[in-house]
């Protein structure tokens, strides 16, 4: 069985679409029809090379997708053909089975536990939850990581308590689920942080009560104006800019907690008077934001279908397969928000 992909060949250059060959199933893996797949801030990581050089090149990528099943392999028993699926990044329920090879122009291509830049894809049982058939298949694209990891961070990394500040910088991808998610819990204020104006927009529609364009203000200052004793009790950083976490810290409180959720590029270093880590103040990074994708997602449908919160207008591009290198360019000078790719519109 053949699919259309994008492929990773080198690093720092775009990606190839091109026809590529399927494996047959081994144990714990189950073959998907891929519908529709968000492009993450984590796949431009991937190919600039933020974590170093890319020792499984040529690879296929993408992480987060709406899909149906369409067969088991051996000893998958959390699925079955014809669900609805979120395929996520985190693990969930199931068997964490190994990463296939598929086989492209003769030679060997990799891929790891979930790849989603493709129509038909080999994914590990415990990357895939399923959810009720109508589903929306970008909703199901937003619940793999915007909402699970945005949440996640709120509730698991932070602890964000009612009426606790937060300061969110970055509101494209994950940062709009972390604005959410503070909106969720109670927090007051909570400030959303960016260089696009649109991102601001779309933050104050779901969330944010202030919103600072740090092109046009300092950060530091617009945020303690705003910040009643000038300090946030929570400072979540997205960009993963080593000065812009530096702020972060010194925008928290004495006891404030930074999170950082943004990947530091592996060659880039933080300079920080660890003084205030004796003293209260915390600074840890994020791993989708501790998530678990089989208990988390059935609880926010819950809610979303209860009307407690609403993701339309999250989504502000969408393209077609062969459209992605354009659509990662213009995630790169944040025109958009989150771009979702369909293969098959409509479906």
């Amino acid at each position: 069985m053949k699919t259309i992909a994008a492929i990773l060949t080198e690093q720092r250059q775009p990606l190839v679409i091109d026809e590529v060959e399927l494996p047959s199933l081994s144990y714990g893996q189950v073959l998907v029809e891929i519908h529709a797949t968000r492009i993450c801030g984590s796949q431009i990581g991937e190919i600039d090379g933020v974590k170093g050089p890319d020792r499984w090149l040529p690879h296929l990528l993408g992480h987060e997708a709406g899909a149906t099943v369409l067969e088991l392999g051996p000893e998958v028993r959390h699925v079955k053909v014809n669900d609805r699926v979120v395929c996520h990044w985190r693990p969930g329920r199931g068997i964490e089975a190994r990463g296939p090879i598929y086989t492209w122009r003769g030679r060997k291509l990799n891929a790891g536990c979930i790849t989603t830049f493709q129509q038909y894809a080999v994914l590990s049982e415990n990357r895939l939850t399923p959810v009720p058939a109508d589903t929306d298949l970008e909703l199901c694209c937003l619940l793999a990581d915007t909402l699970t990891t945005g949440f996640g961070v709120i509730n698991n990394d932070a602890a964000v308590k009612i009426g606790e500040s937060v300061v969110v910088i970055g509101c494209g991808g994950i940062g709009l689920g972390v604005v959410m998610g503070a909106k969720l819990v109670g927090a007051h204020p909570v400030i959303g942080v960016d260089l696009h104006d649109p991102k601001l927009v779309v933050a104050k529609e779901h969330g944010a009560t202030h919103v600072i364009n740090s092109a046009r203000e300092d950060l530091i200052s617009a945020a303690r104006h705003i910040l009643d004793g000038g300090f946030a009790d929570v400072v979540v950083d997205g960009t993963g800019n080593p000065g812009v976490l530096e702020k972060a810290f010194e925008l928290a409180g004495p006891q404030g907690r930074c999170i950082g959720v943004g990947v530091m590029g592996h060659d880039r270093k933080l300079s920080l008077n660890t003084l205030p880590l004796h003293m209260g103040k915390v600074l840890r990074g994020s791993h989708g934001g501790d998530s678990r994708p089989a208990e988390d997602i059935p609880r926010y449908l819950r809610m979303i279908k209860a009307g407690c919160f609403a993701w339309a207008g999250f989504v502000s591009h969408r393209c077609d397969l062969a459209s992605i290198n354009d659509a990662i360019a213009r995630m790169r000078c944040g025109e958009s928000v989150h771009t979702v790719i369909h293969f098959q519109p409509g479906k």
